[in-house]
């Protein structure tokens, strides 16, 4: 018996670490049979029948800061965002109305966006020329704009947000592109049973305690979260807020009320003959354990952690989504 086999039958059954047996990766229990694609994709459908209000999310809450603008591309339109004189969101179409020029590359001046070629000014509420800002949101993690001309749905006043952590929390977001769309990124994650198979770095032990179904529009997962030879075990939920959204939820073990929002946003428009999108992912971490706090004060050096791990799995998934959309459209 291995030294790490011993300590994992010594260990205590009450911390929230353990230390995981070893089992080679084909000796694990193989889930193809549970893995129904009438279940994935009877719950994809699901979610694509819930409203966005044209809403998309085009990145951090960090990538948009005070005094520079920031530059994006969302459903075929370009974009440019900034901070006003009060540090509000502000998001506009990225041309110039006077002869083009990439408001991106603009100056901001106390809250004013300044074209770089012949200086015409957006404070974020003017209309000038043919130019109209879009209504946007900041919800602390992430920015969204409203893009109605792209959107084929009922406006709404703000985005669909899921519940988060309150209190004192933990924040990285981490954005990887994909040629595929949305459905397939959403497709990817309401099949939980590729965890442990596609991502054995991270997931061990993963076991679907109960799939959706109409009455109960959830995904019920068992998983211990993977560091070498320990593991953090916890029960989480997987649902979909709303079409272009998956939320997975702790909600039981360390780290309870924790939350990883993936976001899929277009990149392309829906007339483009290659899709292209964005998956933007948030980990929202909390936990009441007084330790906790130090690990706030480290958020410098953890959360780059936490953005290398998120970017490590999708580097996977995107693989995935990306085969699903091969297979799907005969591209």
């Amino acid at each position: 018996m291995s030294l790490g086999d011993r300590l994992s039958r010594r260990w205590p059954k009450d911390w929230p670490v353990a230390v995981i047996p070893r089992v080679f990766w084909a000796q694990q229990r193989p889930t193809y049979r549970d893995a129904q694609p009438a279940i994935i994709n009877a719950a994809l459908d699901r979610s694509q029948s819930r409203p966005t209000g044209n809403w998309y999310v085009f990145g951090a809450s960090s990538d948009v800061r005070a005094g520079r603008a920031f530059g994006a591309r969302v459903a075929g339109i370009e974009l440019v965002a900034w901070r006003d004189a009060h540090r509000r969101l502000r998001v506009g179409p990225r041309s110039c109305p006077h002869l083009g020029a990439d408001l991106a590359t603009g100056v901001v001046r106390d809250g004013t966006l300044y074209c770089r070629w012949h200086g015409l000014a957006f404070d974020g509420d003017t209309c000038d020329l043919r130019w109209r800002p879009f209504p946007s949101h900041d919800d602390g993690v992430l920015v969204w704009v409203r893009l109605d001309s792209a959107g084929t749905e009922t406006p709404l006043d703000a985005p669909v947000l899921p519940p988060r952590p309150t209190g004192a929390t933990l924040t990285a977001v981490a954005r990887m592109v994909g040629n595929c769309e949305p459905c397939d990124i959403v497709a990817n994650r309401l099949d939980p049973w590729h965890g442990a198979w596609f991502h054995p770095y991270s997931f061990t032990r993963l076991e679907v305690l109960s799939t959706p179904s109409e009455d109960d529009d959830r995904f019920l997962v068992s998983v211990t979260f993977r560091m070498g030879r320990f593991g953090v075990p916890v029960i989480a939920e997987f649902t979909t807020p709303d079409a272009r959204t998956v939320t997975m939820r702790i909600i039981e073990g360390e780290g309870t009320g924790s939350v990883v929002e993936t976001h899929a946003t277009p990149i392309t428009s829906a007339s483009d003959d290659r899709q292209r999108v964005i998956v933007t992912e948030a980990v929202i971490a909390s936990s009441p354990r007084p330790g906790f706090a130090s690990a706030r004060r480290a958020a410098a050096l953890i959360t780059p952690l936490m953005r290398h791990a998120a970017a490590r799995l999708w580097r996977d998934d995107l693989a995935y989504a990306e085969r699903r959309y091969r297979l799907r459209t005969g591209d």
